[in-house]
């Protein structure tokens, strides 16, 4: 690494509030997959493994800090909250305010499509550029930077997130209307176990009145609630609202 390198990244250190024992560790984290296609005798590994570390640590942060923040928030808002500040959007906006795109290590065809500026490029960086103060420094140390960048983006997601989950809103609605809880049923469970799909049924009073997808249960259920709050009364008096009587659902499946 010459001296003009060197210096360019103790001043992303400084920036970032870190200062590395090892500079290579955050000059690796900057190494695009592109500049190690066109430097293959020298310019090591790409940030890609980093950007996969990154990504947990960065998941644990920020999830840890709203936990412990709020802890009168349901998961359905934590869970809506921390979409809000680990997406590639905010990530990328963060990696622009710290100017990391002008660090960047990126092949002549990916310089030469504005790759310093892409979203998903700065995002990626940014994961990797977390593993590397992990690596170097701890879990502590990774925190620290982490909250300082997005902490404050952190709290406000909180704020701005549902007061109530779907369930939540569509069990009140229905209780004070009808005195009874909506009930899920389990449509069913498909694909291998690490990716399945599941489709799950609301019932309410003995009817059922929508159904949702997701990958996990409690998501395809609130999916159901989210229809459930649009379609009822209306489902339950068989009317979608075309003026047209729906027609019967099959309900059927376990819980």
């Amino acid at each position: 690494m010459d001296q003009e390198r060197a210096a360019a990244l103790a001043e992303l250190s400084d920036k970032l509030g870190y200062h590395f024992h090892d500079l290579g560790l955050l000059e690796a984290a900057l190494r695009h997959s592109s500049y190690v296609h066109e430097h293959p005798d020298q310019a090591g590994e790409s940030n890609e493994r980093m950007e996969f570390l990154g990504d947990a640590v960065l998941e644990l942060v920020i999830t840890q800090l709203l936990f412990e923040r709020f802890p009168q928030a349901s998961e359905g808002q934590l869970s809506k909250a921390r979409s809000g500040v680990v997406n590639e959007g905010r990530l990328a906006a963060t990696a622009g305010t710290l100017g990391l795109g002008h660090y960047l290590l990126l092949g002549k065809g990916e310089e030469s499509q504005n790759g310093h500026q892409k979203p998903s490029i700065l995002a990626d960086a940014l994961e990797a550029v977390a593993a590397a103060i992990y690596l170097d420094g701890g879990l502590e140390a990774a925190r620290q930077v982490l909250l300082n960048l997005l902490g404050p983006v952190a709290e406000q997601a909180i704020l701005r997130a549902p007061k109530k989950d779907y369930k939540t809103r569509l069990q009140e609605r229905v209780q004070e209307a009808l005195h009874i809880t909506p009930r899920y049923l389990l449509l069913s469970a498909e694909g291998p176990d690490h990716d399945k799909l599941f489709l799950v049924s609301v019932e309410i009073d003995g009817q059922a009145v929508a159904t949702g997808q997701g990958r996990s249960k409690k998501e395809a259920e609130q999916h159901a609630a989210q229809q459930g709050l649009d379609l009822w009364p209306r489902a339950a008096a068989g009317d979608d609202g075309s003026g047209e009587a729906l027609p019967p659902t099959d309900a059927g499946g376990s819980r």
